[in-house]
């Protein structure tokens, strides 16, 4: 059974982005879920004094582990001022310190949400630049915009939306080894 790591970029307990990760993943079969809390990888903010000091937080060495045990990921960013989450990007810096392929070639299926019109495009397309660089192979990407107009308790309301994302998956269900 293929493994699938499921990562909201947000810290928020109401996180939107990892309502459609979770949204999105569930629509893959035969697979076991993976599904990360940000929250539960709370590090200090990544320094080279602190790294010199005190060396790589465990929660970083696990988080690392758990991306080599997966076979594939999917990750929905949360855009702040255009950028990602400060909880993702620590744990991004972080995770660099041990391996700069931090996404380790596995496929990957980049996503993001927010309440505005834009979906989140601004983080998603500085992620699809920068990701390769880390050893993140993108196989597809999905922007949702106004997530409260397209999505609600049952997933995307949005016909158009919805259609979109099962051609995403189905591409990049047909990645994942």
């Amino acid at each position: 059974m293929k493994k699938i790591l499921v990562i909201g970029g947000s810290n928020s307990i109401k996180s939107i982005n990892k309502k459609l990760a979770i949204y999105a993943a569930k629509k893959l079969e035969n697979v076991q879920l993976d599904i990360i809390d940000l929250n539960d990888f709370a590090m200090p903010i990544y320094g080279i004094d602190y790294e010199l000091e005190y060396g790589i937080p465990e929660k970083a060495l696990e988080f690392d582990h758990i991306i080599s045990k997966t076979d594939a990921l999917i990750i929905s960013l949360a855009e702040h001022n255009g950028s990602y989450s400060v909880a993702f990007k620590n744990i991004l810096d972080w995770l660099s310190r041990i391996d700069q392929k931090v996404w380790k070639n596995k496929p990957m299926l980049l996503m993001a949400t927010s309440p505005g019109k834009r979906g989140g495009a601004n983080v998603l397309e500085a992620a699809k630049k920068f990701f390769p660089h880390l050893g993140g192979t993108i196989v597809e990407d999905f922007c949702l915009p106004s997530f409260n107009t397209n999505f609600n308790e049952k997933g995307i309301s949005n016909n158009e939306y919805e259609t979109l994302l099962v051609d995403v998956i189905s591409t990049f269900d047909s990645h994942i080894k």
